[in-house]
């Protein structure tokens, strides 16, 4: 199977150069180097006033936190160059406000699919095909951490007695999540993402997913209320042809939606 280190580097953004460079380094992996970021995020929790953070803006709470790794940085023994301590101090940051290892993934819009089989094996799908990425957890416990970080956002748990749970990401991204007993091999995770910007009936017209004359025929049955039935598999682009299909209804009528998972 081809791994994300086969693909080309893509030119693009300098501001993309950091989160680039973090996915496509195995560096990372080495137990010792996760030892070392896991020892220094639990100092920095021991250390810092969650309360004080609390009443803070988000840009400077993340500046005071910056500056608390790097004192922890440099009073560890372990040598470090400047480039291996900017990035351990981004991945504290990751672990403190984002979702840990997976914050290079969701930071890729060309990334439709985050699959977590384990917390060593972790796979993306980009243009419909699947790759293995450098992206390793420290253990079940941490993955599990980050499970438990996301369905918190929303109101939900997952545990024992809840072993299967169903949430989504501020950005709109759809989480499945499976824990033991359910999972049988420790904890899995999968986050589907949607496209930043919804495409249009005739976008799909352009790309060849529909034609003109199919277009037209659902527009029509769109505006005259008829019930329409939209089934498919996994990726087949139902949510993308249903958000297509709802810009055709009149403003001045009234939507409801009915949802498991809200997307």
């Amino acid at each position: 199977m081809a791994t994300l280190m086969d693909l080309p580097a893509r030119q693009g953004d300098n501001r993309e150069a950091g989160w680039v460079n973090r996915l496509f380094t195995r560096e990372g992996s080495t137990p010792e180097y996760q030892e070392l970021k896991f020892l220094l995020h639990r100092k920095l929790l021991d250390r810092i006033n969650l309360e004080a953070l609390s009443s803070m803006a988000g840009d400077r709470v993340r500046a005071e936190i910056r500056v608390a790794v790097a004192k922890l940085v440099d009073e560890e023994k372990t040598p470090l160059s400047l480039v291996e301590k900017d990035r351990v101090i981004e991945e504290i940051l990751d672990e403190v406000f984002g979702l840990g290892p997976l914050e290079p993934l969701l930071q890729d819009p060309t990334i439709s699919d985050i699959l977590v089989t384990t917390p060593k094996l972790v796979y993306v799908e980009r243009a419909g095909k699947l790759y293995r990425t450098p992206v390793e957890f420290k253990d079940d416990a941490h993955l599990l951490r980050i499970i438990e970080k996301i369905v918190s956002r929303v109101g939900r748990r997952v545990d024992e007695s809840s072993p299967l749970v169903d949430a989504r990401l501020p950005d709109g991204s759809r989480v499945n999540a499976a824990i033991p007993p359910v999972a049988v091999d420790g904890p899995l995770l999968s986050i589907r993402r949607f496209g930043r910007h919804g495409m249009k009936g005739e976008d799909l017209v352009t790309k060849l997913s529909l034609t003109e004359g199919m277009l037209e025929l659902l527009k029509s049955c769109v505006k005259a209320r008829l019930n329409i039935l939209i089934s498919g598999g996994t990726g087949a682009g139902k949510t993308t042809l249903l958000n297509a299909l709802s810009s055709y209804i009149p403003e001045d009528e009234r939507i409801v939606t009915i949802e498991d998972a809200a997307e």
